[in-house]
């Protein structure tokens, strides 16, 4: 019986290989990403974790290493030192025919020097963290020269993690005429623009289900919505919108979920009635400055806070992605701007749900529903709310903390940080695992970390009482601590700097 490996078209080694190690028959991924991966191309794999994906990139690259040449001609990038140590694991394994295959792990955490001398001894692939790789770049103990492939392993997460810039430094210095895949959990705009920049005609490949492709054209030039919106809508009696949004609320589970009011009045209604209840909430309209809307929009996208109420002020222009849930309190005079409103969920491949609040000023359902309607061309499903509870029952169900909390750092690109170097600290002195760091944002004075909530209070006095790079810099918790409906002891005011 031939083995399903080898109409992929990988070599008789490695069809061997993977019977060996018990693959029965190629993953979704593996089977989409394989044979343009042996034909040169460079490739967008969008491919959750656990779906086969470091074969999937791992089998082409062994395919083409020449034995005969020590010298680096496979990379990898991973986000974090744990990604990278199982990604170099799994090569080496997969390279079990490859008599005198060099794997190179290049990580921070490890001594530099051991690296440097495993180098200058030749390898033929290596994986890495984007600040060690590029450390070695920068120093000329890494030689890109007879580079042939690199592959960013969950992108994503690196791009999530503040590894941008650093990411993007390890592809300026390597050889354009290489060979460039992209996997990852999650399309968003920014792995768009990277694809871009160091790519050249990618062929773009599925792991999970086949998503929807296309989607019905809209009548009048209306701003298209993302592939996957479920659209809803309720009618409340009258006097009743506040207990209906708590009621969809509870209906549709979500980790974040955005808000729409008209007003600012109505925003700060909504904020006090959520946060009384204990619920992770805050708000977003005009009354905010640059730097507050700033702090509130990377708690919102790291996971720190998980509902936002706002005006059209985060209707158009702002990087919030991939939402469970978007609610029209309100529903927007211009139909044009409830197509903006919706189109923050359902993103990337995931689905999405959008329910108005829909009652008419003189009672009926709003007739800029049918405005919506006619723009779109797509029907809103009418939403039947049967939540026989008190509101304050309801709300009481969902007070639930967030997954992670957020450390604000008085110091950013122009104190030379970078975001391996947070990383390193809140792996080393603050005991925390690679999972538990969440998504790193660097600015040019002010750096924002995510990190595991149970694990915050203890990670921001570790960073505060210590050193990054030689240096102390004051490191402030944002929001309330785990299990707490005060601040956390030792909150301050975020301020100051390097000390």
């Amino acid at each position: 019986m031939s083995n399903p490996f080898e109409a992929l078209g990988l070599p008789a080694e490695l069809v061997a290989v993977t019977q060996e190690l018990g693959y029965e028959a190629p993953t979704a991924i593996q089977t989409a990403a394989i044979p343009p991966l042996l034909a040169g191309r460079d490739l967008i794999g969008r491919s959750k974790t656990g779906s086969g994906k470091t074969a999937a990139f791992g089998l082409p690259m062994l395919a083409q290493v020449d034995l005969n040449k020590r010298s680096l001609q496979g990379l990898v990038l991973c986000p974090t030192r744990e990604l990278a140590g199982q990604v170099m694991r799994e090569l080496r394994k997969l390279g079990r025919r490859h008599p005198g295959l060099v794997v190179a792990e290049l990580i921070g955490g490890q001594p530099k020097r051991r690296q440097r001398e495993l180098l200058e001894r030749g390898v033929h692939l290596a994986v890495g963290t984007p600040g060690r790789l590029l450390d070695h770049l920068d120093h000329g103990a890494l030689d890109p020269r007879g580079l042939r492939t690199v592959v960013l392993d969950e992108a994503d997460r690196m791009l999530d993690m503040g590894f941008e810039e650093e990411v993007s430094s390890v592809l300026k210095h390597l050889p354009r005429t290489r060979q460039t895949a992209l996997f990852s959990a999650t399309m968003p705009e920014r792995i768009e623009v990277l694809a871009r920049q160091h790519q050249h005609n990618a062929v773009r490949v599925e792991g999970d289900e086949p998503s929807a492709s296309g989607e019905a054209p809209t009548p009048h030039g209306a701003p298209d919505l993302p592939v996957g919106i479920r659209q809803l809508y309720v009618v409340p009696e009258r006097g009743a919108e506040l207990h209906a949004l708590c009621a969809v609320l509870a209906k549709f589970p979500h980790e974040s979920a955005l808000v729409f009011c008209n007003f600012k009045a109505s925003v700060a209604e909504v904020v006090a009635l959520l946060s009384e209840a204990g619920l992770s909430v805050d708000r977003l309209d005009g009354d905010l400055d640059q730097f507050e809307r700033d702090r509130v929009l990377v708690r919102f996208r790291n996971g720190s806070l998980r509902l936002l109420v706002a005006t059209d002020v985060a209707g158009r222009g702002l990087d919030i992605e991939g939402l469970d849930l978007v609610v029209n309190l309100e529903l927007p005079q211009d139909p044009s701007a409830y197509v903006h409103r919706i189109g923050r969920t359902g993103r990337a491949g995931r689905d999405g749900v959008a329910v108005s609040i829909a009652r008419g000023a003189h009672g009926g359902t709003d007739r800029r529903l049918t405005d919506v309607e006619e723009l779109t061309g797509q029907p809103i499903e009418a939403l039947a709310l049967d939540d026989p509870r008190p509101q304050g029952a309801v709300l009481r169900s969902l007070a639930r903390e967030p997954r992670m909390a957020t450390i604000q750092i008085a110091g950013g690109r122009r104190d030379k940080l970078r975001a391996g170097d947070l990383l390193g600290a809140l792996t080393g002195e603050a005991g925390l695992e690679g999972d538990e760091v969440g998504r790193i944002d660097l600015r040019d004075k002010v750096t924002f970390v995510a990190v595991a909530r149970q694990r915050a209070v203890a990670a921001a006095k570790a960073l505060d009482q210590g050193r990054i790079k030689k240096r102390r810099f004051r490191a402030t918790l944002l929001g309330r601590p785990a299990g707490s409906r005060g601040p956390a002891p030792g909150y301050r005011d975020p301020g100051g700097g390097p000390r």
